[in-house]
């Protein structure tokens, strides 16, 4: 942008206090005629309209009407090698994995095809208002290589690393504990820290890695503790039994983690449903993060994250589709998700706690909210406008609001990719056609 200076206007919602940690309705303040000037990529200022333009006379302005103004969401777990398996019918965690998911994996040592999904994937987040994505790649480095090349062509942050596996899985899809550490390092070296690339060491999860494939990455990321880590925790009853089996050293699921230096700050443990009390401790004393994919856990019948007791107790929690086991690319349709399984569990979530979730709490979870997840001044300009009117529906619902939680609620929980009226990354309006 050169320096020049754009003002988006519509309704603004910027939070100012966790919502978790006291009355989640005031959480947030409201510009029902508010702004957000951005330069360079960057967020210089965001409030009331009429201070943000006299600030700004000389501003370009885009004026998105009643459409409200959110950062961008971030999807703190996924798995972008399953996008064209996504939905896949009928199976529980293992079974799953070895239907649809290793099958479909194995394509991925190719790079045209990996760099054909890649770029599927990213487009279809963009649509859906997604900014930052965490996720899992395949044990090929091409496949590595595909989704931040794509992300570089798009000026997205993501975070991603080989995923490393070397028993319990097809022989096409396993690597050893030497290859792993070696081409994790090299991938690291390669792209970590490269404009807005985050490299994230993998770890599938224990049933797949061996003890010496474990040691090997909890290495690594000793060697490299700016990195994050991602794996899997406590998804299932079936793979905990699996877990004690294949570990009977172990204390429970997390020592597997823990015992091999797999357990720190920057660890982010995905589904960790079915905890034991000292694995919640300790999770907790190492501000490690943990990651609700409520649609995935409902789509293959895993159980119901304890939400509220977690960011209650001032754990980090992100928010995540894990596609393809979750069954939306939609951040709108996971916080639907979240709040359905918050009901389940007796804990209604309130609409500012779901966007927090989506935005502020993954980028927390990431440790990037320094720079995402919200609209202060020096953040990335990444942004997504919400059309709360976008279908009849929704639109005769958000009529009756009294207020901005009631109006963006309808949106949470019937919205879509039509409900995004627009996208933006690093301050430049883009979208899946672009």
């Amino acid at each position: 942008m050169s320096g020049k200076v754009t003002v988006l206007l519509g309704q603004v919602v910027q939070f100012r206090d966790d919502p978790f940690a006291g009355p989640p309705e005031t959480a947030a303040r409201h510009d029902r005629r508010g702004a957000v000037a951005v330069a360079d990529g960057k967020i210089l200022a965001h409030g009331p309209a009429e201070t943000v333009l006299a600030a700004h006379p000389d501003a370009r302005r885009i004026d998105h009407g009643d459409g409200v103004i959110l950062p961008g969401f971030v999807d703190a777990h996924a798995h972008y090698p399953q996008t064209a398996m996504i939905a896949s019918w009928g199976k529980r965690l293992i079974d799953w994995l070895n239907t649809y998911t290793f099958p479909e994996e194995m394509k991925f040592g190719d790079p045209a095809y990996a760099a054909e999904i890649a770029a599927r994937y990213l487009d279809l987040l963009l649509a859906n208002g997604t900014t930052t994505v965490a996720s899992f790649c395949t044990i090929h480095p091409e496949s590595v290589e595909a989704l931040f090349q794509a992300a570089e062509a798009r000026g997205m942050c993501v975070a991603a690393g080989k995923t490393s596996m070397d028993r319990n899985a097809p022989e096409g899809l396993r690597d050893t504990a030497q290859s792993a550490y070696d081409d994790s390092k090299a991938l690291l070296t390669r792209w970590h820290g490269r404009g807005r690339a985050a490299y994230v060491i993998t770890p599938r999860f224990s049933p797949t890695s061996s003890a010496d494939q474990l040691a090997a990455l909890g290495a690594l990321w000793a060697e490299h503790p700016d990195c994050l880590m991602q794996t899997h925790l406590s998804e299932q009853h079936e793979e905990i039994a699996w877990v004690r089996e294949l570990f009977p050293e172990a204390r429970d699921y997390l020592d597997t983690y823990e015992s091999h230096g797999l357990l720190g700050p920057g660890g982010l443990y995905g589904h960790a449903i079915h905890l034991e009390p000292r694995e919640i401790d300790r999770l907790r004393a190492v501000d490690a993060s943990l990651i609700h994919c409520p649609t995935s856990n409902t789509f293959i019948g895993s159980g119901l994250f304890a939400t509220i007791d977690h960011c209650r107790a001032g754990q980090r929690v992100g928010l995540a589709t894990d596609t393809g086991g979750g069954s939306s690319f939609s951040m709108l349709r996971t916080m639907a998700a979240a709040y359905e399984v918050g009901q389940l569990r007796g804990t209604a979530l309130h609409p500012a706690q779901l966007l927090w979730l989506a935005t502020e709490g993954s980028a927390r979870a990431l440790r990037m909210d320094d720079r995402l997840g919200t609209l202060a001044p020096g953040s990335n300009a990444d942004l997504v406008v919400l059309d709360l009117a976008a279908t009849p529906a929704i639109a005769q619902r958000q009529a009756q609001a009294n207020d901005i939680w009631e109006a963006v609620f309808p949106t949470i929980m019937m919205g879509d990719d039509r409900s995004v009226a627009a996208t933006y990354v690093q301050g430049r309006r883009v979208n899946a056609s672009e």
